[in-house]
């Protein structure tokens, strides 16, 4: 199964117990909802806590979301500024069945183009699966080169890019460099903007919460319909971001119901979303809207 086969990927949560160990009943649950609504997996992203996380629960993450025999891909977060313990991971993930990898921007180091380009061959190199690579500057420090599509384009494991820069500018100027690369979007609220500059999909946040109406959200976006779905969907998004992503999500999940606990790894923590009203109003209009829509 290709990446862009699938047009909405959740960057799903790590839900853990109250001790900070890896919740794997409630990490089963959460990936069959997302089955249920046809949307693709991403586990081990910053939203997942995947750098926060110790190796081990990295590993009781990947192992868990591989042996569910569920019908959407699932994308494995690899983030850093070690290239070799990087490359030790993408090699630890091939005995499992999962289809692909987001490869995310050097951290901290604040890499040159060239330097850029390096560190994403050799990931690329590694892997035997098909890669998504992730722009992401507000939290590498640093933006992707278009050198790194220019050069790299013609790489077999190379087959799409997570823009999350929030310019539609950068995001065009991509899309001129590595034509045949598809483009996702990596900002919920922004999607009807980007689907009209020519994006292929969304890998969303907000489908943690509202997986089955993200996911028509997305269809309705790529059909041309974003501009109607502005007001409603950007001040339900912005709730979702309201604290530092994922506390929001994780806050709302538990107040759902579904899952046991909203913990955190430090430095994140729930005490950052002081006002749960907001994610419940949210979460209510939007179910309002699925409801009247589907």
């Amino acid at each position: 199964m290709s990446i862009t086969d699938t047009k909405l990927y959740t960057a799903l949560v790590t839900p853990m117990k109250e001790n900070g160990d890896i919740h794997l009943d409630n990490l089963a649950s959460l990936i069959h909802k997302q089955n249920e609504a046809g949307n693709g997996v991403l586990v081990l992203g910053s939203t997942g806590e995947g750098l926060a996380l110790p190796l081990e629960d990295k590993k009781q993450v990947v192992k868990t979301a591989a042996s569910l025999n569920v019908d959407i891909p699932i994308m494995v977060g690899v983030g850093g500024f070690n290239l070799r313990n990087q490359i030790e991971w993408i090699e630890y993930c091939h005995q499992f069945d999962i289809d692909s990898f987001l490869l995310v921007t050097p951290l901290y180091a604040k890499p040159g183009p060239k330097g850029q380009v390096k560190w994403f061959k050799s990931l690329l190199d590694a892997a035997d699966k098909e890669c998504m690579l992730y722009n992401v500057p507000s939290r590498t420090g640093s933006e992707m080169s278009p050198l790194v599509l220019k050069e790299l384009a013609d790489h077999p494991n190379f087959v799409a890019v997570k823009e999350a820069s929030g310019s539609i500018e950068d995001f065009q100027n991509y899309r001129k460099t590595a034509k045949d690369i598809k483009f996702y979007s990596g900002d919920d609220g922004l999607l009807p903007f980007f689907a009209m500059a020519g994006c292929d999909g969304l890998v969303s946040v907000a489908s943690n919460v509202w997986p089955k109406a993200t996911h028509q959200y997305v269809d309705w976006c790529l059909d041309g319909r974003g501009p109607e779905l502005l007001p409603l969907w950007q001040e339900c998004t912005d709730a979702l971001f309201s604290g530092p992503n994922p506390v929001p999500a994780k806050v709302l999940l538990h107040d759902k119901g579904w899952i046991e606990n909203a913990t955190l790894h430090p430095p994140l923590t729930q005490e950052d979303v002081e006002d749960i009203s907001i994610l419940k109003n949210a979460d209510n209009m939007i179910q309002r809207w699925y409801e009247e829509n589907s």
